[in-house]
């Protein structure tokens, strides 16, 4: 695929650092020290400001006794060239496993192939219910749904009233916390985009008649199989984090970037905290991965009531995990299950095992029970003895481990994992945007928390790539990054109704939460 570079590319020289002021990065997560790394490949001085001890954001390995997990899953499969050959140049070629894609929706108490293919599914659900989820689906090729500006209504478009409430209504009720007919077909768009009931028939035909190494036009839902660093993905952003050390840039670990300061229209230096003292570093332009509310409100002289009101206005889903260890033997060949039954909580459990056996240790995997909520809510303030024990419940109601088999357990928390699409976010992100390129063009918003768009890892790598060109005198509108057809998961970027798709890589519209 020919990714949508602008004619106008970056100058040999840089033109948009002054020798001696850094450009400050204010988070280690994929987008911040893909910035971090290609500024200081272009000697450019660099200062990372990560707040936490780990780094690479959501997509940290996280360790504990031994034991690693990745938080959410994260397959290393793109179809943006620059973002793969980044992944290759940090790490070399050994340090990568090639895995094989395998996940299934656990439901009624019995397993179910993902993405569906009809024969295991129509076997799963006996004959009858099977002629009743055909026939439903041939019922909306004749009456479909009202509205199909929803995710119940894009869902069932696809695939019928029954298999939609067999197979995706819970789920995604527990991903969002609301009902499916709430939320907007744009998750739909992007997380089933091209697929559909005959889909999920035709795609097997159709692969095996074409070059199965073309990712350019295979539907990323269907990969059979993707790269993944042996020891998760935390193990690439350390080793860029290293890489950025040794060109000369600068990476500090527990350091808040707490006010970007403004004079004559620029930003010209961001106060950290760290270890309790404050230091104010200079900069000549500022990236920032933070989240977009809290940049809003970093910002001295304040910025006006407007922009602080759309800043408190956007809203973020929450996630934790609940790491068990249990015998090797009790755990799936999947990389993660889908748990569409209502009577358990977890939404979705990964089996470390799966991705990597340099994750776990001999004898032993370790299952990732993972939870959507806020932040505040009875389990995110749920202590982690507690979780450890829901969790082991929850793997013995569904079947899957017996209690006594949880050896250990562990949790992690992770905040603002995922920016929520209501029914004004657009206006308020258009609100702090314009703001900031208005009186602080210097100031460079990128990656998913950054620009409070659900960004994949690849995409938002390639937002922070695109910026360091911009720094460079490029003029790429890295705003347009997972929205041009280019950065679609299909190639005429159209849903199943074949209007224009809203994004490549969204999050639902969600409606206003009370309070």
């Amino acid at each position: 695929m020919a990714t949508p570079h602008n004619p106008e590319t970056a100058a040999d020289t840089p033109q948009g650092v002054r020798a001696g002021d850094p450009v400050v990065v204010i988070g280690g997560g994929p987008a911040g020290l893909t910035a971090a790394y290609r500024l200081a490949q272009a000697g450019d001085p660099v200062v990372v400001l990560e707040q936490d001890t780990v780094l690479g954001g959501i997509s940290r390995t996280v360790e504990r006794d031994g034991w690693r997990f990745d938080i959410g899953g994260h397959r290393f499969f793109t179809k943006v060239v620059p973002v793969e050959e980044f992944w290759h140049e940090i790490l070399p070629d050994e340090d990568f496993l090639l895995r094989p894609r395998m996940s299934r929706i656990f439901y009624g108490d019995k397993y179910y192939d993902y993405p569906i293919k009809l024969g295991n599914a129509l076997s799963n659900l006996g004959v009858v219910e099977a002629v009743r989820c055909g026939l439903s689906f041939l019922w909306v090729r004749v009456r479909p749904p009202k509205d199909l500006s929803t995710l119940e209504g894009y869902i069932v478009s696809n695939y019928g009233w029954r298999l939609y409430q067999h197979f995706f209504k819970t789920y995604n009720e527990k991903v969002w916390g609301v009902s499916a007919s709430e939320l907007s077909a744009d998750w739909g768009a992007q997380r089933i985009k091209g697929m559909s009931l005959w889909n999920a028939v035709w795609e097997p035909i159709r692969s095996s008649f074409g070059s199965r190494r073309d990712k350019s036009k295979q539907v990323t839902s269907l990969i059979e199989e993707f790269q993944y660093p042996k020891y998760g993905p935390g193990m690439m952003w350390e080793r860029c984090a290293e890489k950025v050390v040794g060109l000369g840039g600068e990476v500090r670990m527990a350091a808040s970037a707490t006010t970007v300061h403004l004079e004559d229209g620029r930003a010209v230096a961001v106060s950290v905290d760290q270890g309790g003292a404050t230091e104010r570093v200079p900069a000549e332009h500022v990236i920032s991965s933070m989240p977009f509310t809290a940049l809003a409100r970093s910002v001295d002289p304040p910025v006006p009531a407007e922009v602080l009101r759309a800043a408190a206005d956007l809203h973020y889903r929450d996630f934790l995990t609940v790491a068990l260890v249990v015998p090797a033997d009790r755990g799936f060949p999947d990389n993660w299950i889908y748990i569409h039954s209502p009577d358990v909580k977890v939404g979705r459990i990964q089996n470390f095992g799966s991705w990597s056996p340099f994750l776990v240790k001999d004898g032993r995997t370790c299952l990732g029970m993972e939870y959507f909520v806020f932040e505040g809510d009875e389990l995110w303030t749920m202590s982690d003895d507690d979780l450890v024990a829901l969790g082991t419940k929850e793997l013995a109601t569904i079947g899957l481990v017996d209690p006594s088999d949880v050896e250990a357990g562990y949790v992690v928390r992770m905040p603002k994992a995922y920016p929520v699409y209501d029914d004004s976010y657009h206006d308020n992100v258009e609100v702090i945007r314009r703001w900031f390129e208005e009186h602080a063009p210097n100031v460079h918003p990128v990656g998913r928390n950054g620009m409070h768009k659900y960004n994949n890892q690849d995409h938002s790598m390639y937002t922070a790539m695109l910026t360091v060109e911009n720094i460079h005198g490029a003029h790429h509108d890295i705003w347009s990054v997972n929205v041009e057809e280019e950065y679609h998961e299909t190639a005429d970027g159209r849903t199943g109704d074949g209007s224009r798709a809203a994004t490549g890589r969204d999050a639902p519209v969600l409606p206003r939460r009370a309070g």
